[in-house]
């Protein structure tokens, strides 16, 4: 019997308040890094109006501002509207930041850790999946989301339409049949607006224009559009509501067509295998399916803090190829933190580039080759 169903996923612009506090944090990390890559740092930022809060832990030898950083970020995602609360240069930063805790320090130093290894930063399980439905080996989906609200970034930025501002979202659902994209159902946009432009205006752009450009063979006159549904979208950014780091960790990773093991990225140097192994996961799994052991495919593996192998290993094909040859292929890889984080280069000011339209699926990122 033909199997059918709808899966729906959802992607935001980098001017979202959940991903303004992201891009502060991953600066804060890049700039660690660029001075000191043995840097330790789990930063945690919340936006509210006028008020940037910034916090967590940052053991570092590089004399990085924290609040300059910030203020720069904000500026480079747009908000420097001076009518507005939530503006770059008159937000006040108040900073919450110490060190890394001696007890979690030893358990991942390589000369202190039990493992007599770099040791995991901390307990978890982590997710990496791949699939052949698209060429970057991404669910369709999530993909198309991720393009939608960057194309409604680009035309903002290069000033090609000149009432956006940088707050926005995307949903985008796709019908599947025996398990592939057969063609796009609907699709939400919710665009961050000026005060003076007409809902009809918006509607137009996003129609005829925005959505035919980015879905290209996938747009057809049946997909159903809701853009701005509630008729307005003048306030937003930080200014209209609360931003927090790691919020959108379903929108950083596969959009629900995989699991998540909940850690979130934004704001970690790669000692935390909430990102590293998370991302060599992806690495490995694409590695799957380029060498056509299955179709579609999911890695988990979990840590106990301060160990460096791996307390277990899971390989889910999903039925779509021989699951006994490709964990055997999983297994031929090194899961453990230090080689991980040598093999796709993580101690390198990188984060920058990762923290808006997905962490996965985009060219130029190591785990992606």
């Amino acid at each position: 019997m033909k199997s059918t169903y709808i899966l729906t996923s959802e992607s935001v612009t980098e001017g979202h308040p959940d991903k303004v506090c992201d891009f502060i944090a991953d600066s804060i990390l890049d700039a660690c890094l660029t001075g000191d890559s043995s840097s330790r740092v789990a930063c945690e930022v919340l936006c509210k109006e006028d008020k940037v809060i910034l916090a967590g832990e940052i053991t570092t030898g590089a004399p990085v501002d924290f609040e300059a950083t910030a203020r720069e970020a904000i500026r480079e995602v747009g908000y420097t509207d001076p009518s507005m609360p939530f503006c770059w240069d008159r937000v006040k930063i108040v900073s919450l930041i110490s060190r890394q805790s001696p007890d979690i320090a030893q358990g991942v130093n390589r000369e202190t850790s039990q493992s007599g290894d770099q040791g995991a930063g901390d307990q978890g399980m982590m997710f990496g999946y791949a699939t052949n439905e698209t060429p970057e080996l991404m669910p369709l989906p999530i993909l198309t989301a991720h393009r939608l609200v960057q194309g409604l970034a680009e035309d903002r930025k290069s000033g090609r339409v000149g009432w956006l501002r940088p707050d926005g979202k995307s949903q985008v659902s796709v019908l599947y049949e025996n398990g592939k994209p057969v063609r796009i159902t609907d699709v939400v946009i919710s665009t961050h607006h000026d005060g003076a432009v007409r809902q009809d205006t918006i509607r137009q752009y996003v129609i005829q224009d925005l959505a035919p450009r980015i879905l290209g063979d996938r747009f057809h006159e049946n997909i159903r559009f809701y853009v701005n549904p509630t008729g307005s979208f003048v306030v937003g950014g930080p200014s209209a509501d609360c931003g927090v780091t790691g919020r959108k960790i379903i929108v950083d990773t596969y959009g629900g067509a995989a699991h998540h093991g909940g850690g979130a990225f934004s704001g970690k140097d790669p000692s935390k295998v909430d990102r590293s192994a998370a991302y060599f996961c992806r690495y490995v799994a694409r590695q799957v399916i380029q060498e056509g052991l299955a179709e579609r495919l999911e890695i988990q593996v979990s840590y106990a803090i301060g160990m460096a192998d791996p307390v277990s290993v899971k390989v889910d094909g999903f039925g779509t190829g021989d699951n006994g040859r490709a964990e055997a292929f999983v297994r031929t890889f090194n899961f453990r933190p230090a080689h991980m984080i040598q093999t796709l280069g993580l101690l390198k000011p990188i984060y920058r580039m990762t923290t808006n339209y997905g962490h996965f699926g985009r060219k130029g990122l190591p785990w992606e080759v």
